[in-house]
């Protein structure tokens, strides 16, 4: 199929742009839910429940949780529902929650764009280095698979999810951003500017979900490849690949750092150089690069609606409940 080679990088940022816009639009709903409890005489709104995607650990024991006893959270039952869909995207579509939903991602990806604006160029760690910083996510990730997956039974998940902190736990998430303290300040300075010189700093380096998706993606059936007969190797999908793989000397990517953003394909100015394909049994079908992001948000939505149709979505904790922790976390963040 012949279609503009820029149209993919630009079906691609507007994917992106629906979903910062609707992250921002999700927090400022949250915040003002907060407000009504703790400013006496501020309009109720109900809580989004979108909110719990930045609750990934616990989205993850809630999943552990329903694994071994069929029963999920009440609590924040949506962290569990969108921790099913995201893993089960990378699953199916290899990274491509990262690199095409991910609202952290996409301010990562303009940050360093902007960098390289202003510098003419983005900077790269060595190679050495470069190894031995992407093993921290996996750090990170092995720890959090250790304690949660391992180590925490069903009855310490049950005695976390009946206590005050974890009722507030998306609160005190946003006063995280809202209300950070000194060191907190520094450290998002830090990454900020780290972010700003050199590509996808804090994907690429130290986020943990981000390296349990690209294992996931291992396993996935969709993958970008290579036909070198076609290929005139002018060298612009490496590049331009926003993860730093070497594009131009793989017969397929495979590498765990693949966004699945389809920037090569979309770069590639030979046509059937570089195309989307799926492995059915021993052979690989080529399809369209459009469906990729169809499928892609299609199945993130199915499953959050089926969260929805099941009842499983919106949080069980009642209003008087927040009417009596809400104002204590307010207590605790102003008297520091």
């Amino acid at each position: 199929m012949r279609y503009p080679r820029h149209s993919v990088r630009i079906a691609r940022y507007a994917v992106q742009l629906f979903f910062l816009i609707l992250t921002v639009y999700v927090g400022w709903r949250f915040s003002q839910f907060v407000l009504h409890f703790e400013v006496p005489g501020n309009p109720f709104v109900p809580r989004p429940s979108s909110v719990d995607a930045f609750l990934p650990i616990g989205g993850f024991m809630a999943f552990k949780y329903f694994i071994l006893t069929g029963i999920v959270d009440p609590v924040h039952p949506a962290g569990f529902i969108l921790f099913v869909a995201i893993t089960g995207v990378s699953l199916l579509l290899w990274r491509g929650f990262c690199g095409w939903i991910c609202p952290v991602g996409t301010v990562s990806q303009y940050t360093w764009m902007a960098g390289e604006k202003i510098f003419g160029r983005t900077f790269t760690v060595p190679k050495g280095v470069d190894a031995g910083l992407r093993s921290l996510k996996y750090i990170l990730l092995s720890f959090f698979l250790f304690i949660i997956g391992v180590a925490m039974a069903p009855s310490m998940m049950v005695l976390f999810f009946i206590t005050d902190y974890y009722k507030a736990v998306d609160v005190r998430m946003m006063k995280f951003f809202t209300e950070m303290s000194i060191v907190s300040f520094w450290v998002i300075l830090a990454l900020f500017v780290l972010s700003f010189l050199y590509k996808n700093f804090w994907c690429r380096y130290l986020c943990p979900y981000g390296a349990l998706l690209g294992l996931l993606g291992r396993f996935s059936p969709v993958s970008v490849r290579r036909d070198n007969e076609a290929c005139v190797h002018c060298g612009a999908c490496t590049r331009h690949c926003p993860t730093l793989i070497d594009v131009e000397a793989s017969e397929t990517v495979t590498s765990a750092e693949c966004f699945g953003c389809l920037t090569c394909v979309s770069r590639c100015p030979s046509k059937g150089a570089l195309d989307v394909h799926v492995r059915k049994g021993q052979k690989a079908r080529r399809i369209s690069p459009f469906l990729f992001p169809l499928l892609l948000v299609g199945f993130f939505y199915l499953v959050i609606g089926i969260g929805v149709a099941t009842g499983k979505w919106h949080s069980k904790v009642p209003y008087e409940e927040y009417q009596r922790i809400l104002p204590e976390v307010k207590k605790e963040y102003d008297s520091r």
